[in-house]
């Protein structure tokens, strides 16, 4: 099976078919982290032919960096902080354009042990951007979308609850800070470029928290590549037009 086949929502593998991805694609990657501090790039690094995909990475940990190397408005981060949805998605975009790729990835969260401004520990936002001057976010549908229908999100949070790591089906969303009853939920957001983002709360310690962001944003890297690959592929054979811009 080929890493454009592969299923699941969160693969062991999801690094190694991100490169493979990638460069049967002839697309090339690039990482921001804070939350994550490099974890994310080494296991990327580690996957073979990383070299032919992998551009490189910022780790951001120090706010003002986020702004002075990716970019991410000084405004919001004074505003809300390190720890938000958009700041994640900038800074996947940060990356992607100062590290000159075609895709970025971000981390951005509270690892722990102490709340981050005013974000409790779990409070977790990962983030993809696709190439520059792209057509934008495709329509879900069986022809571009892996598992059937189900967003990445959707098929993040069955796999959480069926490891009892989710609850419920609150919504994190685009505000300050998620309240108790959140506690244990993904949600799938888009940025204001198009980014697809992830709201996360998740459970355990500083370890868990970092090691399942650095599987989680790989995982979802890797289904939007798989979604983006398969468009690709439709329009090549000029198959069914799966997008209308607007």
């Amino acid at each position: 099976m080929s890493a454009r086949d592969a299923g699941g929502a969160l693969p062991e593998n999801a690094a190694v078919d991100v490169v493979a991805l990638a460069r049967e694609a002839g697309w090339t990657v690039a990482v921001a982290e804070s939350l994550t501090g490099g974890l994310v790039a080494a296991e990327l690094t580690a996957a073979p032919g990383a070299s032919a995909a992998f551009r490189g990475s910022v780790t951001a940990y120090a706010t003002e960096l986020k702004h002075r190397l990716l970019g991410v408005d000084a405004a919001l981060l004074a505003r809300e902080g390190a720890v938000h949805p958009e700041v994640a998605a900038q800074m996947a975009t940060g990356a992607r354009d100062a590290l000159g790729a075609d895709w970025g990835a971000a981390t951005t969260g509270v690892a722990g042990p102490e709340p981050q401004d005013g974000r409790p520990v779990g409070t977790v936002y990962v983030a993809v951007a696709g190439p520059a001057g792209g057509r934008g976010p495709l329509p879900p549908s069986p022809e571009t979308t892996p598992g059937a229908d189900e967003s990445f999100a959707d098929r993040l949070a069955r796999h959480l609850a069926h490891h009892g790591t989710v609850e419920g089906a609150k919504s994190v969303g685009n505000t300050s800070g998620a309240g108790e009853a959140e506690k244990r939920s993904v949600t799938g957001l888009t940025g204001a470029q198009g980014e697809k983002i992830l709201a996360l709360r998740l459970n355990g310690d500083r370890t868990e928290i970092r090691r399942d962001s650095v599987r989680i944003v790989l995982g979802l890297l890797r289904d939007e590549l798989i979604t983006h690959a398969r468009a690709q592929d439709t329009e090549e054979i000029g198959g069914l037009d799966v997008y209308s811009p607007e």
